[in-house]
């Protein structure tokens, strides 16, 4: 199951990135769900960036490799909910097309973001996060902004974080999955943002065609209702650029 989106007019082109047969739309409103079983901190694997290059037919080439040291307690949990999924609430649910659906979701909202087209988001994002957006885009420095923006290519590294299965009051099902994204990044931010926190910087090519790009990271959750009669419909409800759209 990936993710999709079905809607009319101006973000009718987004419908067609997003493969699968669920949509990304807000959710009804709801009640304030009761404390689920406790959480445990999104994953957040170790991982390990290297930059390699080599020489093609149009010049030097450029790679990221990606190593990966994750914890089994976390792979073993994370699955487990994956089959509570399946076993309870879709059948055809699938971690490898939702991944694929998550992307190109954050690619293209990261875009918009970018690009202040807020209301574009009105569809793929929940009315509140929408609002704390707005409040905050609009403070940022062009360059802060510039660097929200993730290509598709560009999104090096995608694992998943937090899993939740949950009901509200009323008996509505809901489950939500923390997505979270490693991108390069080419905007012109200062070797440390606000804060003090450093920006891992990536180099390619030699002296003569230096280019330099930011290792950044985001966070984007995802939540839709499975409760009979719902529609198939996954919503953003929670955006984070650390460092970036604080």
């Amino acid at each position: 199951m990936a993710l999709r989106c079905a809607a009319p007019g101006r973000v009718r082109w987004l419908a067609r990135a997003l493969a699968g047969p669920a949509r990304l739309l807000p959710p009804p409103a709801a009640t304030t769900a009761p404390p689920g079983p406790a959480r445990l901190p999104p994953a957040r694997p170790s991982a390990r960036f290297a930059s390699t290059a080599g020489t093609g037919p149009e010049g030097p080439q450029r790679r990221v490799v990606v190593v990966r040291i994750t914890s089994p307690f976390a792979w073993l949990r994370t699955r487990f909910y994956y089959l509570l999924i399946r076993l309870y609430f879709d059948q055809e649910f699938s971690i490898e097309e939702f991944t694929r659906g998550a992307k190109q979701a954050f690619s293209v909202v990261s875009k918009l973001l970018s690009q202040r087209k807020l209301e574009l988001l009105d569809e793929l994002v929940s009315p509140e996060v929408l609002q704390v957006l707005k409040e905050k885009i609009s403070l940022l420095p062009d360059s802060h902004r510039d660097a929200l923006a993730a290509d598709i290519d560009s999104i090096m590294y995608t694992t998943e974080g937090d899993v939740r299965i949950y009901y509200d009051d009323d008996g509505r099902k809901f489950v939500s999955i923390l997505m979270c994204f490693w991108y390069l990044n080419g905007a012109n931010l200062p070797d440390e943002v606000p804060g003090g926190a450093k920006v891992f910087q990536i180099v390619f090519g030699d002296e003569s065609t230096k280019e330099k790009k930011h290792l950044l990271t985001a966070n984007y959750e995802f939540q839709r209702e499975f409760t009979e009669g719902a529609k198939p419909d996954w919503t953003i409800t929670r955006i984070e650029h650390p460092r970036l759209l604080e």
